[in-house]
């Protein structure tokens, strides 16, 4: 069955912009799905990209629609030491390279020879662990986007003395490049093994942040990016990213919506001629007191004649 999505706004939008926002695809995409019948409202066939999507109404995507999206090619590697995760340079090799039928760990055929990926977080050549490669933009903006807010959690094996004044100064004390970081989730596992998460990705960041409290980082592994976790992907193997997935992700990356506001019988309530929006109702003014001062002026001015 088509995955349905019920609109709990309380003003009309453009359908092509909440396809945008609920993460499905890109609004020029959103255009091209309705110009070709594959968007359903309340089981009527959308045939304009200005069409408006009123608040209790509910979205369908055809098969043949969800297809389309779905022909965005995604990969989920263990991606091995000594790989890059980015472009080569002189004597690297590209993690893509082992994005092989071959390697594929659910029979996934590999990406075409014209196909454009790239690392939805990157992943350093002395690191190891879960890395995607895909082609889908709105997925990227998800998780690499200037708003996003995913966590990625990492395994981090260092060298040093691990004290709780160092582990204080991972969590909320650092600054790299002037510019002070996120606060951090800092734990230590057994042995010398710390767990990051964290909500951004500077350049190298948990190697430089343990560098600042005097720890030396030997080995590194990412091990989840938002919901979705490495699991026991075997290291140098990849399989293809799920759809649900792939919509849990990109709803994980999403602010929370405003509240819907309705009356009594479950009806959206109205200002004017529009819907409110999330500020909420306001309430009409209270002229009561306008009214008494009033009178109370009216009858100074009749004792005065």
């Amino acid at each position: 069955m088509a995955d349905q999505h019920l609109y709990r706004g309380n003003a009309p939008v453009r359908v092509n912009k909440w396809m945008a926002e609920l993460g499905l695809c890109s609004r020029r995409e959103a255009e091209a799905l309705i110009e070709a019948g594959g968007v359903i409202i309340d089981e009527v066939v959308i045939e304009r990209p200005g069409h408006k999507i009123e608040p209790g109404q509910t979205l369908t995507l055809t098969d043949v629609a969800e297809r389309a999206i779905a022909e965005k090619f995604t990969a989920v590697l263990n991606k091995p030491v000594d790989y890059v995760s980015a472009q080569p340079e002189d004597g690297q090799v590209p993690a893509v390279r082992l994005l092989k039928t071959s390697n594929a760990t659910d029979g996934s055929r590999g990406p075409g020879k014209t196909a454009s990926l790239a690392p939805l977080g990157r992943l350093d050549q002395d690191s190891h662990g879960l890395l995607l490669l895909s082609e889908d933009g709105v997925l990227a903006k998800a998780i690499i986007g200037p708003q996003h807010s995913l966590e990625k959690e990492y395994l981090v094996t260092v060298r040093g003395e691990i004290k709780e004044g160092r582990l204080t100064l991972l969590r909320n004390g650092l600054t790299l490049d002037n510019r002070r970081l996120k606060p951090a989730k800092v734990t230590r596992e057994e042995g010398q093994v710390l767990r990051f998460i964290l909500k951004e990705g500077r350049k190298r960041q948990i190697r430089r942040m343990c560098d600042l409290v005097g720890l030396r980082v030997t080995d590194l592994q990412r091990i989840r990016i938002g919901p979705l976790n490495l699991g026991d992907l075997p290291i140098g193997k990849w399989r293809t990213l799920k759809a649900k997935e792939r919509a849990t992700l990109i709803a994980a990356s999403l602010p929370p919506r405003p509240k819907r506001l309705t009356d009594e019988d479950g009806k959206p309530i109205r200002k004017g001629r529009s819907f409110v929006g999330r500020g909420g109702a306001k309430p009409n003014r209270d002229k009561s007191k306008e009214i008494d001062e009033y009178r109370k002026r009216k009858s100074r001015n009749n004792r005065d004649d």
